[in-house]
């Protein structure tokens, strides 16, 4: 009988090797599920030592019928399918993987950003139908000189700063948790939501997903946006409120949206962003390249492999849980 039962609640990978290989530095049995309910999760992993999870719901009732559990490692930066709070109480250490796709995610916000910004996709549609008009783009402006404002400024964002300031974009962000030193580091002005939504021409959504960041966009916020303004939305679909978004865009009150992410995924057929010429739409897959897959495997793995040895994990997001876990820090 294997020592360790890890179970990985959900997946959408074609295939988990490069967890097996990770995993086996222990003696593991590896469990498979695709849950999507509590119930589903409870009953797959309440006597697992380590869960990997992607999709499904680890919420507090989940969290009170783990027996074993020291470790839940999620695939991705945000946790928010996970009620931290409750596994911190528990003394179950959440860990996540937060620089596997800094590249693929600021690329693909900036590419949906040029791609609304050049009108790209609504003329691809217009050739594909015959219609060969460069005057069904009107207006588009010039890039050089307008206004990315930032939403959020961790390492993605930062990211994305350095490369827009290529095309000529001038930086402003809001983060609450941002130092003026950083700021002033990367050559970004700090400002508030309200200055923000008021002077950029393009806005891009990277702040986490927490209580406190949902519907962080919505009426108030999208009211105060100039016609010209662009959003983009890389991070969760939930920040914004969308509902408040398709009336913006249905009275001209912003000029587009390029969205990665939505509050509820898949989309719904009838959602009516499906039907606007000025929305581009792409199914969560930002994070995505190859080389980002297997570095978000292997490291949710081995966060997986560090708990369970004894050894605080790389990825360690439930600091708090400190006073009640004692394990060693790993050498560097």
């Amino acid at each position: 009988m294997a020592r360790f039962r890890v179970v990985i609640t959900d997946y959408e990978y074609n295939s988990l090797q490069i967890e097996r290989d990770v995993l086996r530095q222990l003696d593991v049995e590896f469990i498979t599920a695709q849950c999507k309910t509590e119930q589903e999760v409870i009953e797959a992993a309440k006597d697992a030592d380590g869960i990997l999870n992607q999709y499904a719901p680890i919420t507090e009732r989940v969290i009170e019928q783990l027996n074993r559990c020291k470790v839940i490692s999620r695939y991705g930066v945000g946790v928010n399918t996970i009620d931290v709070e409750a596994a911190t109480r528990k003394g179950i250490i959440v860990a996540n993987c937060t620089d596997y796709c800094l590249d693929e995610v600021a690329d693909h916000a900036l590419a949906l950003l040029l791609a609304c910004a050049r009108k790209v996709s609504l003329l691809d549609r217009y050739v594909k139908r015959s219609i060969w008009d460069y005057k069904k783009s009107i207006p588009i402006h010039r890039l050089r000189g307008q206004v990315l404002g930032l939403v959020g400024f961790g390492k993605i964002p930062q990211n994305l700063s350095a490369k827009a300031k290529a095309f000529g974009l001038q930086v402003k962000a809001y983060d609450p948790f941002m130092s003026p030193e950083l700021a002033a580091q990367h050559q970004v002005e700090l400002v508030d939501l309200d200055t923000l939504c008021q002077t950029a021409d393009f806005i891009s959504v990277h702040a986490p997903l927490t209580k406190d960041t949902q519907g962080l966009i919505g009426s108030k916020q999208f009211s105060q946006m100039k016609p010209e303004t662009v959003i983009i939305n890389t991070s969760r679909g939930p920040l914004m409120d969308e509902q408040a978004l398709i009336e913006a865009l249905r009275s001209s009150r912003i000029a587009g949206a390029g969205l990665d992410v939505l509050e509820n995924e898949p989309i719904h057929p009838d959602n009516p962003l499906l039907n606007m010429e000025q929305v581009i739409l792409n199914p969560h897959v930002a994070w995505y390249s190859e080389e980002s897959e297997r570095e978000l495997k292997g490291k949710v793995a081995q966060n997986i492999v560090d708990v369970l040895s004894g050894f605080y994990p790389d990825y360690f997001f439930n600091r708090d849980v400190r006073h009640q876990v004692h394990l060693q820090e790993k050498l560097k």
